[in-house]
């Protein structure tokens, strides 16, 4: 466990489009827009990523959607263990014959949703590590987020516009960034031009860091009626906070009202002003 080949294998080179077609091409294969296949042909960018997510020789790396495995066959150069998972069969296979020479690389036929950490790493600590699928990017944090062992550390590729929306502060806040924001400090390491990725999709997209907390607030219990308290602020935007959670929470207007001034929060804000503190003084107070 832990041992690579030697380096003649490194000769394989899948940011190399005219590789990359030609790997495509042999094995029958296309990328799939279904499964949101783009894949990542920037050497430069590539780097970004391994080096946003700081492996230690002795961490344990699980990485979703691995696709042709030009991250997988990174990752598995400075790693002690590489767990890749990828759904699409054809893919799977091609990934099998590109990381194959790694003997710490693990590969799981599974949907990332539906993937325990614990099953595979036990309570023992790991970093996520992937190019995520731009339509399941939300689901996707939510799932590792909330599961029984999240990840220590998450250096993930999402849309720009996301990754931007992860990280807004006050007064641009939206769910997606309060829901992140809750479990840990997000940061944008780069930005990444469509033209990295083949085909190239029609956004650009960012390296987004999420380093965890080493404490999360409440427990998970808790963090159900948080987290339905905050959707429910949300969940009409161009309306005054009393009234969203109002109609939303089906309480009183004038209860509502009475917790956001406990909570010292002005009833005529809007759900996107709040701070994360903000919002956990509101639930303590409708509590």
């Amino acid at each position: 466990m832990g041992q690579r080949a030697p380096a003649a294998h490194d000769e394989l080179d899948l940011t190399n489009i005219h590789e990359l077609r030609n790997l495509l091409y042999a094995h029958h294969m296309r990328p799939n827009k279904a499964f949101g296949q783009n894949f990542l042909v920037d050497r430069a960018i590539l780097q970004r990523i391994i080096e946003a997510a700081e492996i230690e020789p002795n961490d344990q790396v699980l990485e979703v959607g691995a696709g042709t495995g030009v991250l997988t066959r990174e990752l598995a150069k400075h790693a002690r263990r590489v767990v890749a998972v990828e759904l699409e069969r054809d893919m799977l296979a091609l990934l099998a014959k590109t990381t194959g020479e790694f003997r710490n690389v693990e590969l799981l036929a599974r949907n990332l949703l539906y993937l325990d950490p614990q099953e595979v790493f036990e309570q023992e600590p790991y970093k996520l590590v992937a190019n995520l699928p731009y339509y399941i990017t939300a689901p996707t944090f939510r799932h590792f987020l909330e599961s029984g062992n999240a990840p220590r550390l998450l250096v993930v590729m999402v849309q720009y516009e996301v990754a931007q929306r992860i990280v807004a502060g006050p007064g641009d806040l939206s769910l997606l960034g309060v829901s992140i924001q809750f479990y840990g400090q997000p940061k944008i390491i780069a930005h990444v031009p469509a033209r990295a990725f083949y085909p190239a999709p029609k956004v650009d997209s960012a390296i987004l860091r999420v380093d965890l907390r080493k404490q999360v607030p409440l427990t998970p219990e808790q963090r159900d009626s948080f987290f339905r308290l905050v959707q429910a602020g949300f969940a009409e935007r161009r309306k005054q906070l009393h009234n969203s959670l109002t109609h939303h929470l089906h309480q009183k207007n004038e209860e509502v009202r009475a917790s956001l001034t406990a909570a010292n929060i002005d009833p005529s804000r809007r759900a996107e002003t709040l701070s994360i503190e903000d919002w956990l003084r509101l639930w303590h107070a409708m509590r």
